[in-house]
């Protein structure tokens, strides 16, 4: 088994900012890397509970998401995390807790970024999101986040903003 730990990844950014599609084209195209998502999580979650409390149920599912990515990355495997920094009741202060779970281990957290106008036209065209999902998670986004870097994919494809992720990534772990 390996001693060293893996990278840690944070994608974080709105629904529809283009997480999931970097996440995939990093691992298709670069080193290996497990994803663990916010929607992963969710899902694990009961509909009922998520009726009953969705801010509770979500929050703890969360918290198991860093849990997770921090035991693969004690595992010696690099990891991505698709998620979003959030801070709502339940779950402050998000960015420090998560942080505080994640303190022993190689972290980068990256700004996925796009244009609210353009998430919305992408959640109509997926259709398992509503039109104003992007602009309600943009208000709960937490603040004062230290990123390694931001990536628009308004302007960039997925597969260029992995190649930019991993190269920055790459280049900082090597200085």
């Amino acid at each position: 088994m390996k001693n060293e730990k893996g990278h840690i990844i944070f994608l974080n950014g709105i629904t529809s900012a283009g997480k999931t599609s970097i996440a995939k084209a990093i691992q298709e195209s670069h080193e290996e890397f497990y994803i663990v998502s916010n929607d992963m999580f969710q899902n694990m979650i009961s509909s009922k509970r998520l009726r009953e409390n969705y801010f509770k149920y979500l929050s703890e599912a969360i918290i198991m998401m860093y849990h997770t990515a921090k035991m693969i990355s004690d595992m010696g495997k690099n990891v991505l995390i698709d998620g979003m920094l959030i801070e709502f009741e339940d779950i402050q202060p998000h960015y420090q807790q998560m942080l505080e779970i994640l303190k022993s281990n190689p972290l980068d957290v990256v700004e996925v970024y796009c244009p609210l106008e353009l998430c919305r036209k992408r959640n109509v065209i997926r259709g398992d999101r509503y039109e104003k999902q992007s602009d309600e998670q943009n208000e709960l986004m937490a603040k004062n986040i230290k990123y390694t870097l931001k990536v628009d994919t308004s302007l960039h494809s997925p597969a260029e903003c992995a190649d930019v992720i991993v190269k920055t990534i790459s280049k900082n772990a090597h200085k």
